[in-house]
């Protein structure tokens, strides 16, 4: 009887310290980050993976995968084991690659765990321009199509569709405001005070030199309220009474198939990371904006976002 006993002793010790039975994470987590070392989505990547170290006790490890608008780094999160040991930062474009053709994955292949960040589309002409508010914009516009141009961006891009998104829900033909493509912001910005364009779309950061040299005025913002740091600017609710909301934005996913204790585990952590002084003092300082959604609302916020893209990028005529 004795020595039964001390066999049932040992097999359990045996089945407890098993890896089934182990507390994850056990080693080391990736964190994919789809975009170039060095770029604003790295260095939020890089913000959240040392946040989570902290909070799960395991080294993160940020590696970046880069390549055709962000389809190699957000295909290698969908195609990894759904183990929890390697997570991503996805990014905006998820939710364009289906519908302009560029390749089939969508935010559906991902489990989302948490948005961690959000920068609202600012509506932002020359000084020198006749609009004053946002009605007698959009009026000018769509009594003049083709007349305005806007840059700031390559064709396609988050900033792009959100405007274009915007002119569309006014009625405004989003063809009717061509782009003048360029590589970022401060490029576009230079066409605008060169007279080149009449409008850039851009976070309100970005716009902050050229606002405060007095060369560009900020209409609006496409955010749901005004941004702390910019008390001064309207949301385009104020400006015409119906609600806009665009941008570009990042969040933290896995594969599909991750269980859901480990899902759960995962948004704890980044929940707290995201509401440390450490990520929003970060943040602040860079001009990125921070929001924090929950998974569930989360892979809402994408599904709208997957289906008003899709709405806009036909009626741009960019789709395949």
């Amino acid at each position: 009887m004795k020595k039964i006993t001390t066999l049932a002793v040992l097999a359990a010790s045996v089945f407890a310290a098993s890896p089934a039975f182990a507390e994850y994470p056990e080693r080391p987590i990736t964190l994919i980050v789809p975009w170039s070392a060095g770029g604003g989505t790295d260095a939020v990547g890089r913000t959240i993976a040392q946040g989570l170290q902290e909070q799960l006790g395991k080294p993160v490890n940020v590696v970046n995968r880069t390549g055709a608008g962000g389809v190699v780094g957000h295909t290698a999160m969908a195609d990894a084991d759904p183990d929890g040991y390697t997570i991503g930062l996805a990014t905006a474009e998820i939710t364009t690659y289906k519908s302009m053709g560029t390749s089939q994955i969508t935010y559906q292949d991902l489990t989302p765990i948490g948005l961690v960040n959000f920068d609202a589309s600012a509506f932002n002409v020359s000084t020198d321009s006749d609009w004053n508010d946002v009605k007698s914009a959009l009026d000018d516009i769509k009594a003049n199509p083709g007349k305005y141009k806007m840059s700031g961006f390559p064709v396609g891009a988050a900033y792009h569709l959100a405007f274009a998104g915007f002119l569309n829900d006014n009625g405004i033909d989003p063809k009717s405001v061509p782009v003048v493509p360029s590589q970022g912001a401060a490029p576009g910005f230079q066409e605008l005070a060169a007279g080149g364009v009449a409008i850039v779309p851009s976070s309100l950061p970005e716009a902050v030199p050229m606002r405060q040299a007095k060369r560009v005025k900020t209409l609006a913002v496409l955010s749901d309220k005004r941004l702390d740091a910019f008390p001064d600017v309207p949301t385009i609710e104020e400006a015409i009474g119906k609600k806009a909301v665009g941008g570009t934005w990042r969040g933290i996913v896995t594969p599909k198939g991750v269980s859901d204790e480990v899902a759960q585990k995962l948004e704890a952590a980044l929940k707290t990371v995201v509401a440390s002084p450490e990520y929003t003092d970060f943040m602040s300082k860079r001009g990125f904006g921070v929001k924090w959604l929950p998974s569930g609302e989360f892979e809402e916020f994408m599904k709208n976002a997957n289906e008003s893209n899709a709405a806009v990028i036909k009626k741009l005529g960019l789709g395949q």
